[in-house]
């Protein structure tokens, strides 16, 4: 199991690299289809996928590809306003179709275009700020680079459980070592580009803390709808979500950061 997950890893860490490296339409095409797979996954997970396409799930799916054309026109001047269209739209659908849908799947329906969608986007939008290649080093090394550390310090170190019932094998000590390799590898980062050292640590530390909350509440969700993985698109990681689960809560963060603290 931990040979196929390794090697799982440093096939899609290496497809990450080229895609991330590149940027463009190599990153924006690639994004776009990952952001539809984890909607899939998510709307399957929460039962409001049918046999079929169902209108209401097409609106989702639709909702997301207009959002990414937006954003790759101007993301400052047409991204809100697309996402709020997004909205009207799926309540459009509920309204016309009523009582065909439940307000919790119309819900779950919108919840799942920001949450995968909307928030995989800054994956894109960071690599193109200035500097962006920089940019998502970090985004990678606070979220997978810092699950790596947790998920070995854990093993050799790990004895007082973060949550129990929620996630067993996470331990505060694992926690610990996550926060440590995010803030080594943020600096290692910010030595090498000659980028402010204190201020990368920083945000290295925050994105951190906010990749563990991500991957936490992943696992409430899965533990709340009764499954272990979103999918097995990859093997040993699971669905699209289970392995971006940290990375679609620490990509807007950063970007907020990135505009207020770099």
């Amino acid at each position: 199991m931990l040979r196929t997950r390794v090697i799982s890893g440093i096939v899609l860490g290496a497809v990450s690299i080229v895609t991330i490296g590149m940027g463009g339409y190599l990153l924006y095409i690639p994004l776009l289809i990952i952001a539809i797979i984890g909607m899939f996954e998510f709307y399957r997970a929460m039962g409001v996928q049918g046999e079929t396409v169902t209108l209401l799930e097409g609106c989702g799916y639709l909702s997301a590809i207009l959002y990414f054309v937006a954003m790759r026109l101007d993301f400052e001047r047409y991204g809100m306003l697309t996402m709020l269209l997004c909205l009207l739209a799926i309540l459009a659908v509920y309204v016309i179709s009523y009582p065909g849908y439940q307000i919790a799947q119309v819900m779950t329906v919108f919840f799942g275009f920001v949450y995968v969608a909307v928030f995989l986007s800054f994956i894109y939008l960071l690599r193109e700020l200035p500097g962006g290649l920089v940019f998502e080093l970090l985004l990678f090394f606070s979220s997978w680079g810092s699950d790596t550390c947790a998920y070995f310090a854990g093993m050799r170190f790990g004895k007082h459980h973060m949550t129990p019932e929620l996630s067993p094998k996470k331990t505060w000590e694992g926690a610990l070592g996550g926060l440590a390799g995010a803030a080594v590898l943020g600096g290692i980062t910010a030595l090498v580009t000659r980028a402010p050292l204190l201020s990368f640590i920083l945000v290295s530390l925050l994105c951190s803390i906010v990749s563990m909350i991500g991957d936490l509440a992943a696992s409430a969700v899965k533990r709340n709808v009764g499954i272990k993985d979103y999918g097995n698109l990859i093997p040993g990681h699971g669905g699209i979500l289970d392995r971006f689960d940290s990375v679609i809560f620490v990509a807007p963060f950063l970007y907020v950061l990135v505009t207020v603290i770099i």
